[in-house]
């Protein structure tokens, strides 16, 4: 029995699970690296899919456990990397001069956050591959701030091995009932928008009232 047939079974023949169910069908392992790759550059892209889907085509001998493992977590390298790069190329200049002219924020909050990464980068590229949303962001400062291309590349593969492994194995343990794990990343996933978007609205907020209470001085 192929995955497609398979997926078919549960009802996932359409959107992202019926594509990736073609990818694997097709290609085996490197479909799979190649889904988590792209979903790696396009976010929306869900991996909480992606990776239970193929676990449950590793359960049912579609393709071996390690080669779910390995090409899922080879492509979150590879798309991770291609973040990098265009960070790096686009450079701190570039950044400086649009956050420059920025409503809101000052030079010295870009400097900061420069100052609380090369201090804690290692840290935030590594669990930052295990938190939604961040987890393909992340490589973008990385790539700005020149992180050592060894370092990232290792902290990216451990990161990613562990947040695919997690989700891979569900999916395997799960069987049929694979899409489980959408259910949950999900709700994580909203919960960690949710306090994005709240501390984005606190960050406005303070900055709004700081620059008002500025131009209350200067004119008293």
């Amino acid at each position: 029995m192929d995955l497609m047939t398979l997926a078919l079974a549960q009802k996932p023949a359409s959107g992202i699970a019926g594509w990736a169910a073609d990818l694997v069908d097709t290609m085996g392992g490197p479909g799979a690296g190649f889904a988590i790759a792209l979903e790696n550059l396009f976010p929306p892209l869900p991996s909480e899919v992606i990776l239970p889907l193929t676990g449950f085509a590793a359960g049912q001998g579609v393709i071996s456990l390690f080669s779910a493992l390995f090409w899922t977590t080879l492509g979150s390298v590879v798309g991770a990397a291609v973040l990098y790069w265009i960070g790096m190329l686009f450079g701190r200049e570039r950044m400086h001069a649009i956050w420059a002219r920025l409503p809101l924020v000052k030079t010295s909050d870009l400097e900061r956050t420069e100052e609380w990464f090369a201090k804690h980068g290692t840290k935030a590229v590594f669990f930052g591959r295990m938190v939604p949303i961040f987890r393909s962001l992340i490589s973008v400062p990385a790539g700005l701030e020149r992180m050592p291309m060894s370092i990232f590349l290792l902290l990216t593969t451990l990161g990613s091995l562990i947040w695919n492994s997690v989700l891979v194995l569900a999916g395997y343990w799960l069987g049929d009932q694979w899409d489980l794990v959408e259910t949950y990343v999900g709700v994580i996933s909203k919960v960690v928008l949710v306090l994005v978007a709240a501390a984005l609205v606190l960050y406005i907020v303070v900055r709004v009232r700081s620059r008002g209470s500025a131009q209350h001085r200067r004119t008293s």
